[in-house]
Order: structure tokens, then sequence, then C-alpha cells
């Protein structure tokens, strides 16, 4: 669906503001000594260059690159402004007039390059704000486990179904060499010489060295 062309208010007195500028800028070119087809690209260049500064500007936000070649086109065409108003003698221009408009090429030029390949930032206000990352969500809780059923006491054996224990292994009978028996008779036979008594096995396990069953077990066959 096409939309019908309405006017505008503000881009009718955008309009005749620039064709008003861009018409003493030319004159003020020719003034300087600029003709033919370079009067009016002095105009035309000066535009240009304030309407990059200005998207600049919209773009990157505060950048003093587009604060600085937007001030700096703004001056030029509000002179060219005044000084086409009367303010300047154009049948005899200044040599700081003539200056100026001979450097402004040089001066545009370095501007545009500038403004063309200065890095882009967006604005603040045209950044999306950051969304913080949804927060993990504790588990709900489950039902509580039922308590484990408690074992019943397995019922007491009677005497008569308690499994017989085996029998402990009766302890080996301990070997006595003959020869520390005939040791062990020797030493018994000196001890009741000397005090008229059998010796006893703690009296022969002294006398012998030799632990108290092997001293039983010699007692027993002196006996």
């Amino acid at each position: 669906m096409s939309r019908s062309l309405r006017p505008d208010a503000v881009l009718v007195q955008a309009v005749i503001a620039g064709a008003l500028s861009f018409a003493h800028l030319h004159d003020l070119a020719a003034t300087a000594g600029q003709t033919g087809w370079k009067a009016w690209a002095y105009p035309i260049s000066v535009d240009l260059l304030l309407v990059a500064a200005w998207r600049r500007l919209r773009n990157s936000g505060r950048s003093r690159l587009a604060w600085c070649w937007f001030l700096i086109a703004l001056v030029a065409s509000l002179g060219a402004n005044i000084a086409t108003a009367g303010f300047l003698d154009l049948a005899n221009p200044p040599a700081l007039l003539r200056l100026g408009v001979a450097g402004w090429p040089a001066l545009a030029f370095l501007g545009g390059t500038l403004l063309a390949h200065a890095p882009s930032t967006t604005a603040a206000g045209d950044r999306a704000p950051a969304v913080p990352a949804p927060s993990p969500q504790a588990p709900a809780p489950g039902p509580e486990p039922a308590p484990a059923p408690v074992p019943e006491p397995a019922p007491a054996l009677a005497a008569e179904d308690a499994p017989a224990l085996p029998a402990a292994d009766p302890a080996p009978a301990v070997v006595v060499p003959p020869a520390l028996i005939a040791h062990a008779r020797k030493v018994a036979d000196d001890h009741r010489a000397r005090t008229g008594h059998a010796i006893d096995p703690d009296a022969l396990r002294a006398r012998l060295g030799v632990p108290p069953a092997m001293a039983d077990a010699i007692a027993t066959q002196l006996t």
C-alpha cells in the first residue's frame, strides 16, 4: 500500500535553509577566485562533511572526532552566510578568506577520511540490556522415604536345638629327649643329697632353663 506524500514543515524549512546556505557558499567561493564547477563543489563539500559528521554522532554517541568535524563544517557554512550578508567587502576579499577557501578541499578530505575510517561504536542507549542468566531453581522436596522395617529378633534356640560345638583338641604331649631326662635325674639326685628333699618342678625348671610344660613333664618322669 503506497503512502501519500504530505508536506512537512520541518522538511520544508530544512530544504530552504540548505538552499540558502548552498548559495552563500557558492558566492563566497566565486568571490575568492573559484570559478566554474569549482565554485559549485565547495558548498557540496561543506554540506556532505556536515551530514557525515552528524550521522557519525548519531551512531557513535559522544564522539569527539565527530563533534570536531561537525563544528568545523558548521562554522564554514555559518561563516559563508555571515560573509555574504555585507560584513565583508566581497569586491575586495581579504587574503585570509582566500587562504581559507583554498585550503578547504584538503581539510574536507582529511575530515571525510577520518570519519569514514573511524571505528563505529554503538551508543549506550542503543545497546540491548544484558539479560541475567536464570538462576538454577532448587529441586522440589520429594516425599520423605518410609522408615525401614525393623527386623524381628530370631527366636532363641533351645538347648537341645543348639548345634554342638566341636571339642577342643587336647594339648600335644611334650616330648623330652632322653639325654635331658638323664641330666635332670643327676640334678635331682644332687638336690636330694644336699637338701634331703626331692626337687620341685620350679626349682628343676630354674636349674635346667626349660619351659614350665617341659619341666612338669621331666618331673613326672623322675617320680
